[in-house]
């Protein structure tokens, strides 16, 4: 396994240089929008510790990351009225992982209806701000 690079997407959004439409921050986590979400809402949840992965990620960035993504897993369901939520992980390139800073997605879902196909298309800015207010909004809720 490859060593932690500070110069992944996730790190340069952390420290102010990217920016993102935050959805939810803490003492040890944020969430944001997903530029190129499988469905409207869709959320990550990153540590704001420095982790490839769930494999070298210190175990209280681990319980934290749990933690907000069970929280925002709610917001967004009530958000979206969605039937369920998926919530995704990957690690190392083999499992999937393309951008390496530890994150899972949080992705509302509803019956009969499939995730959109990953494209690489990013979504309108005004869309992930119309989505992230109604997280927060629904955050405020529970």
């Amino acid at each position: 396994m490859s060593a932690y690079d500070p110069s992944n997407v996730f790190a340069k959004i952390l420290r102010g240089e990217l920016p993102s439409q935050t959805v939810y921050e803490d003492e040890a986590t944020l969430a944001i929008m997903d530029i190129m979400p499988r469905a409207d809402g869709h959320v990550l949840v990153i540590p704001k510790a420095p982790c490839r992965n769930l494999l070298d990620a210190p175990a209280e960035a681990l319980a934290a990351v749990a933690l907000t993504s069970q929280k925002l897993a709610r917001a967004v369901m009530r958000a979206f009225g969605a039937d369920g939520v998926t919530v995704q992980q990957f690690n190392e390139s083999a499992g999937g992982q393309v951008v390496f800073h530890l994150h899972v997605h949080v992705v509302p879902r509803f019956e009969g209806v499939a995730m959109r196909p990953h494209t690489g298309a990013m979504e309108k800015p005004e869309v992930l701000a119309e989505n992230a207010e109604r997280i927060r909004a629904a955050l405020a809720r529970l």
